[in-house]
């Protein structure tokens, strides 16, 4: 049985994923509390049962969470010469089957240099499962996946990944090849934003080729050269010049406007948007645009400050759904790929 959440996060940002869990698991009646340390890229969520929690605070709905697992078991001074039957047998313990291993380690500084002995791990641990008639032959991703991530070499957790409310990449990091013709870095966040935010069918229905789109603050234009490879039409909007390789494209218009108060001459369907500006002022104008109708749907970057971060965020969104002045759908992600930031989706709730 499961006894809490397992989360993984940006190193730094634990105290804004502690009180988004705790914010959510008392909003949906469940008394569970936070534990973590700073820098260490992991909060658990103790004390309520980690199956209600996953259906109440799925990992698509929280904000700050790459990785949100039913937390299983923990295991403090494992022997280094024998970490392999204490594991096994908790896993026994839990009894269930899975469908497939991933042994992992903290995206931080001390998790960082545990990934060979993870690598080493898995593959000892991965024929010793299934002998056990623990773990299927082949991969089955019907089944749960078992999650053990090393803290150190002699503590780990144990952890099930249930495939629909757990991020499908190891350390709920997609990972991203970087094109040697981006304008710029920033690409990759939209790449992923695109990837986290909106799943298969919707890659596919709502970035179709042909559609126009809008990038407010492009320059030098790593977010419309990612929609120009989607073969969408894009407005590029901004003062600053756009490297060759997104005039390369054909499909990008340069318009030299202030992207805070350019309007487009119909409606959009798509407005992107990576300005560094307050984060109140660009939820503030991403909401004229949809309650104006000047755009279907939107991607955009709320920069947040050093302090209060959670606070900062939920007030965005709250300002967002406010002065849209209709029902939106947002959805909201700390990415891989961000900073001291949050990338949005929103858009007219269907």
């Amino acid at each position: 049985m499961s006894d809490g959440l397992l989360c993984y996060c940006r190193a730094g940002f634990e105290p804004e994923l502690a009180a988004e869990l705790a914010q959510r698991a008392g909003d949906a009646g469940l008394g569970a509390w936070p534990r973590t340390e700073r820098g260490s890229g992991v909060v658990e969520l103790l004390g309520a049962d980690g199956h209600q929690l996953a259906r109440a605070l799925p990992w698509r709905g929280t904000i700050f969470a790459r990785q949100s697992l039913q937390r299983l078991a923990e295991l403090r001074g494992l022997d280094p010469k024998d970490r392999l039957a204490p594991i096994l047998a908790a896993v026994a313990a839990s009894g269930l089957h899975f469908g497939a291993l991933w042994v992992e380690h903290p995206d931080s500084d001390a998790g960082r240099p545990l990934s060979g002995l993870a690598r080493a791990f898995g593959n000892a641990l991965r024929p010793a499962l299934r002998k056990a008639g623990l773990l299927a032959a082949q991969d089955d991703p019907a089944l749960p996946r078992l999650h053990v991530c090393f803290l150190a070499g002699d503590h780990a957790l144990l952890a099930l990944g249930d495939t629909r409310h757990s991020a499908p990449w190891p350390l709920g990091i997609p990972r991203l090849r970087t094109h040697a013709d981006a304008p710029s870095r920033s690409a990759l966040k939209l790449d992923e934003a695109i990837a986290v935010l909106l799943d298969e069918g919707e890659r596919e229905r709502r970035l179709a080729a042909g559609m126009y789109a809008a990038d407010l603050g492009a320059a030098p234009g790593g977010w419309s050269w990612i929609l120009a490879r989607r073969y969408l039409r894009v407005w590029a909007i901004d003062n600053g010049p756009l490297a060759a390789s997104a005039h390369a494209t054909g499909l990008i218009e340069h318009v030299r406007a202030d992207g805070f108060r350019w309007q487009p001459p119909q409606t959009l369907d798509w407005m992107v948007c990576d300005m560094v500006e307050q984060p109140r002022r660009v939820a503030d104008r991403m909401a004229t645009w949809l309650r104006e109708g000047w755009c279907r749907q939107t991607i955009f970057n709320l920069k947040l400050p050093m302090k209060k971060r959670w606070d900062e965020t939920a007030l965005c969104l709250d300002l967002l759904r406010e002065r849209a002045g209709m029902p939106l759908e947002i959805r909201a992600r700390q990415l891989y790929h961000d900073r001291e930031e949050i990338t949005v989706f929103a858009a007219p709730a269907r």
